[in-house]
């Protein structure tokens, strides 16, 4: 294979925002309104949940733009922390990237392509155990979320344009499909009784179990409702993540100083929207408890029997499958340039810093595929969301404040855009995620502090490979 020095400056604009809309839905937004709606328990509580969500998620990428236009390179967010603060923090984010963001990512949504799959397929189900040795086991659906990473892996080592169009066509896909769910959710439903009881008591927050088939309500006071949103946040903040993923491929991207920062807010804004609608949507066809108590939290699937009738599941498993499918390329595709990055820094092995005769970063490639298949053998969606959450936050607090500490250190530094609304929205978004993860240690502590150890054992082999490049130099 012949080496290129490069990466190919192939993709537009508009390859840049499908990526980023591309990358955020997933299998998200079918999901995990029953837990959002478990922790707040009203319609109006729902609605807002996700609309913090997306306004946390548009003020961070806002301020992503003013980093991308000054360091418009493959790598991305790995660049942008070790601009700021040094390689250091930028290899923990490297190490953490692979350890559990992009690869807990991969795994957790080719673990839901496979769910969904079962409903067509029951053979392919978690039921249906291959190989089993003690409390150890894997079944049809961990072998069906590592084939669709294999498959999707082996796609990207072909070239970017492989990638890119998969991406083209199964981000039109995804978004017409939950457009015309909404659309059907309102247009099909003609009876208004759920929407009007749903509304009636749309503020009274509480919280919903199911303990011995009955559904118990626990009404929430002011501070536990604070805490309740911080929680139902984890969901959302995880169907809305993996939109910075665009900035890690700024080198195969056109113009990037201009494209990137545009390309992450029409995403960003895009999703958003198409999320508060799905979920209005809900609202109009479940009532609270169903959507809290939805058979697997597939809510998608309660709504959609009630819209089509017995072959809304059907409906619902290939809308989930195509747009897991999309959402794994995208990750796939982009994931892989920051190890690419990091190897020419000396922060990750050398093998991975190789370019193909197409320009991609194979060997970094399947190395993404290898580790991700591994997380696949777990299967736990939730425990990989709670910890993927707190890890992501940190990292984006960090980010968002390295623009604060590159005003100061590179004051003078080309800055084709600078972040909207500085100094009051960056700092609100860290405000804002810093308390979503006191309240995250404290209430979801054991993933938290898994996530948190995570990150702190990347710092003894910083220290080793620091060490090692130094004896090498003497």
């Amino acid at each position: 294979m012949e080496n290129k020095t490069a990466f190919h400056r192939s993709l537009t604009l508009l390859d840049g925002a499908l990526l980023v809309i591309g990358s955020m839905i997933g299998s998200g937004i079918f999901i995990v309104s029953a837990d959002i709606a478990r922790n707040v328990g009203s319609a109006g509580w729902l609605i807002v949940v996700w609309l913090l969500s997306g306004f946390i998620t548009l003020a961070a990428a806002l301020s992503y733009g003013e980093l991308s236009g000054m360091f418009p390179q493959a790598g991305g967010q790995y660049v942008y922390l070790r601009e700021a603060f040094g390689k250091r923090f930028g290899f923990l984010y490297g190490w953490s990237f692979f350890a559990v963001i992009q690869t807990g990512t991969i795994a957790a949504v080719g673990v839901a392509f496979a769910k969904f799959a079962s409903y067509l397929l029951p053979v392919l189900g978690e039921d249906n155990i291959l190989v089993a040795a003690g409390s150890f086991h894997i079944s049809a659906a961990q072998i069906l979320s590592i084939s669709i990473i294999v498959l999707l892996t082996w796609i990207n080592t072909q070239g970017v344009e492989s990638g890119k169009w998969i991406q083209f066509f199964f981000t039109f896909a995804k978004i017409a499909a939950l457009l015309s769910l909404a659309v059907c959710g309102f247009m099909f439903i003609r009876d208004h009784n759920v929407w009007n009881d749903n509304w009636t008591m749309g503020w009274m927050a509480k919280t919903i179990q199911t303990q011995g088939g009955a559904i118990k309500h626990e009404t929430l006071n002011p501070a536990g409702l604070t805490i309740a949103i911080c929680l139902a946040m984890v969901g959302a903040l995880f169907s809305s993540d993996a939109w910075n993923n665009v900035t890690f491929i700024a080198g195969e991207i056109k113009k990037p100083e201009r494209n990137i920062g545009l390309s992450l807010f029409i995403g960003t804004f895009t999703v958003t929207i198409l999320y508060i609608s799905v979920n209005l949507m809900y609202v109009n066809v479940l009532s609270v408890s169903e959507i809290a108590n939805a058979p697997h939290d597939r809510v998608a699937i309660a709504a959609a029997l009630k819209i089509f009738g017995g072959i809304g599941t059907t409906i619902i498993a290939l809308m989930i499958m195509v747009s897991t499918f999309g959402c794994n390329n995208g990750l796939i595709l982009s994931g892989a340039r920051v190890y690419y990055t990091m190897a020419n820094d000396g922060l990750f092995l050398p093998a991975a810093k190789k370019l193909n005769k197409k320009g991609v970063p194979v060997t970094a490639l399947w190395m993404q595929c290898a580790w991700a298949s591994i997380l696949c053998l777990s299967g736990h969606y939730g425990d990989l969301l709670d910890y993927i959450v707190f890890v992501v936050l940190i990292f984006y607090i960090l980010t968002i404040g390295g623009i604060f500490v590159l005003r100061k250190k590179l004051p003078d530094h080309p800055r084709p855009y600078k972040a909207f609304g500085y100094p009051v929205i960056p700092m609100l978004y860290i405000a804002l995620a810093t308390f979503i993860c006191i309240v995250l240690l404290a209430y979801k502590r054991e993933n938290s502090l898994a996530g948190l150890i995570i990150v702190l054992a990347g710092l003894p082999i910083y220290y080793f490979i620091e060490k090692r490049s130094k004896e090498k130099n003497d």
